[in-house]
């Protein structure tokens, strides 16, 4: 699709400098910026690019003041960066706009589907199930017997949904993901018999779970990610675990079953927490934390593995880093003590 530089102002509030017909069908970066395209400026590091790029339009901040001249049409608004966030989530509603069921899909005759949903080639969706309104199943996602799945949530390639899953409005479940598959739950005195599990997990509103993570059913119960709560990529959570409201989670992280963390939590890359926590809320966990101990006071950091709070952490690492140069002067009293 093709918008003009007056549409666009129309859009972001902005004025325009330059030829308001000037048209664009997709977008750059401003130092690769190619006719036909629409870039943005707001770091002053990149405002070289603004006299040099291909670009034929370029948002800019009502402050700019230039000094040479510009080939691109201009539109001014008070914040680039925002004006520019606003059309990239545009672009990608429009190019995430599928509707449609597949005749190469199968939906059970016994599932409830609301309006206006995508089913995509080679997708399933078993029986007892109901899909909300304004749904997108891609293709190959498998939503299981008795499931749930909220109005605009959508489902990319080869997400499995295991039975009995519930999951909220607006969610986003990106490529790979498997929601409700077994927790780790064997029992050495029973002859290594795994132990059933028969809960589910459920998932509020307001969630994005990025590409192949993992999330356990419950033993009893459910496991739970509460509303607005955001995972990267490769991301491993057992069963009975719960996640509190808006605690951002980056990749490759693991967290044992039935622990429970906090509202706001800020989870970097690579932390590992063990079983039967409490985490409270606000807590922040720096990359590759373990936790091996609940943590009671709010709004601390934390780094390390095992994890202490954080300004311990640094003392002692700073000791760490001289422990040599102590080792030898151990050494020197002992001699000379001798």
């Amino acid at each position: 699709m093709k918008f003009s530089a007056s549409q666009i102002a129309g859009l972001l509030n902005g004025t325009i400098e330059g030829d308001a017909n000037a048209s664009i069908s997709t977008l750059s970066k401003i130092e690769e910026g190619v006719p036909g395209s629409i870039s943005f400026l707001s770091n002053p590091k990149y405002t070289a690019y603004l006299y040099q790029t291909q670009a034929s339009i370029v948002i800019v901040e009502n402050t700019l003041e230039l000094t040479g001249p510009v080939s691109a049409t201009l539109i001014r608004v008070e914040s680039a960066a925002a004006a520019f966030a606003t059309l990239l989530e545009m672009y990608n509603q429009v190019k995430l706009n599928k509707s449609g069921i597949s005749p190469q899909s199968f939906i059970s005759p016994s599932a409830k589907v609301g309006t206006n949903i995508y089913a995509g080639e080679f997708s399933f969706v078993g029986e007892n199930a109901v899909i909300g309104n304004n749904v997108k199943i891609y293709p190959q996602v498998y939503i299981g017997d008795n499931a749930v799945i909220g109005d605009n949530t959508t489902l990319f390639a080869g997400v499995k949904i295991y039975s009995e899953t519930q999951i909220g409005k607006n969610c986003i479940i990106h490529a790979g993901t498997v929601i409700g598959s077994d927790g780790f739950r064997f029992n050495p005195e029973n002859d290594h018999k795994k132990v059933p599990q028969i809960g589910n997990v459920i998932i509020e509103d307001d969630v994005e779970i990025g590409a192949n993570c993992a999330i356990d059913r419950a033993t009893l119960g459910s496991t739970i990610l509460r509303k607005g709560v955001k995972f990267d990529n490769l991301i491993h959570i057992a069963h009975n675990v719960e996640i509190g409201e808006h605690t951002y989670f980056a990749a490759q992280g693991v967290v044992g079953g039935s622990t429970k963390i906090g509202k706001n939590c800020m989870i970097s890359g690579q932390v590992g927490m063990v079983g039967h926590l409490q985490i409270a809320d606000r807590t922040t966990m720096t990359a590759q934390t373990g936790i091996s101990k609940s943590i009671t006071k709010p709004g601390e950091t934390y780094m390390g593995s095992p994890a202490f709070e954080i300004s311990k952490y640094r003392k002692a690492y700073i000791q760490f880093r001289n422990l040599e140069a102590l080792a030898k002067r151990v050494e020197q009293l002992e001699k000379q003590g001798k």
